[in-house]
């Protein structure tokens, strides 16, 4: 991205598209309903972005500041809220206009589309490439044959690398919105993998294999100096105990692991998260 790219927009549906683009969260207010004199007008709106910075106006004064703070909140609750004002009942609303009207202004969280890194193009890949999509994740893979990671393999995904992984990760801008799954052809690049994965800003980091397997990696990567509390926040074995055999049951249990973190869901998912960690307390889990 260059530095274009970087500078605020003037207008505020540019500005939108730009800070999803980024990773950011942002909210919109709009004032939905009005009655009687108000200083603004009905469809007016109000762009918050994540440090705080407006773009756009509903009116200014107090009616604003209490949008503002209704925005920061609706970014980090995720959830959107209607907020009513009278004018001519609160003397705090009072600009020195002559306004005596009431109004309803609707703010709405604006987050970033989730991004789920598949690293490894094998059969599992494919399948969850394809569910990851349909359930609303923008979908990259990456893998180190060329062979493997190309659009006419994966036509589900926004983004296919071809190459070393620790030259492709490192690249990805993860943030909060990325979900990292590893699997790899082997052993020894899920390792090299989720050394990387295990430290980075990623929501969700998972890796396939087995109860035994993870528990050897993780005590490898711990002995490289990987520190013990960044291991234990991977889901592995990835995704949830449903039974699942075939490469296209997998891509669905790992796909609704995703959803629940996503969607920071309190159904006592966890209980059927076949990682090792999910029912283990911190620092608890046998060496």
């Amino acid at each position: 991205m260059n530095a274009a790219d970087e500078r605020p927009r003037t207008d505020i549906y540019e500005e939108i598209v730009r800070l999803r683009a980024l990773g950011r969260k942002c909210a919109l207010a709009t004032i939905v309903e009005v009655a009687g004199s108000i200083p603004s007008f009905e469809s007016a709106k109000l762009l918050v972005r994540e440090d705080g910075t407006m773009l756009g106006t509903i009116g200014g004064g107090c009616v604003e500041a209490d949008v503002w703070n209704a925005a920061r909140a609706a970014m980090q609750l995720e959830r959107p809220k209607l907020l009513s004002f009278n004018l001519s009942r609160d003397v705090s609303y009072d600009n020195g206009l002559i306004c005596g009207g009431q109004l309803e202004v609707f703010v709405e969280p604006i987050l970033p589309v989730p991004r789920v890194v598949i690293f490894g193009a094998g059969h599992i890949s494919l399948s969850l490439a394809r569910v990851a999509a349909l359930a609303g994740f923008s979908v990259t893979v990456a893998d180190d044959r060329a062979d493997y990671a190309n659009h006419q393999r994966f036509p589900d995904a926004a983004e296919v690398h071809a190459g070393a992984y620790e030259e492709i990760l490192p690249g990805l801008a993860v943030n909060d919105y990325s979900y990292l799954v590893i699997v790899t052809r082997g052993h020894r690049d899920d390792m090299r993998v989720l050394k990387l994965a295990a430290t980075s800003a990623a929501r969700y980091v998972a890796m396939i294999g087995s109860r035994r397997k993870v528990l050897n990696v993780v005590k490898q990567l711990e002995q490289e100096g990987v520190p013990r509390a960044a291991l234990e926040r991977i889901h592995a074995p990835m995704g949830l105990a449903i039974g699942a055999i075939t490469p296209e049951e997998i891509a669905i249990s790992v796909a609704a692991e995703m959803i629940a973190v996503r969607r920071n869901a309190d159904t006592g998912w966890r209980a059927l998260s076949m990682s090792v960690f999910a029912a283990q307390p911190a620092g608890t889990l046998a060496r």
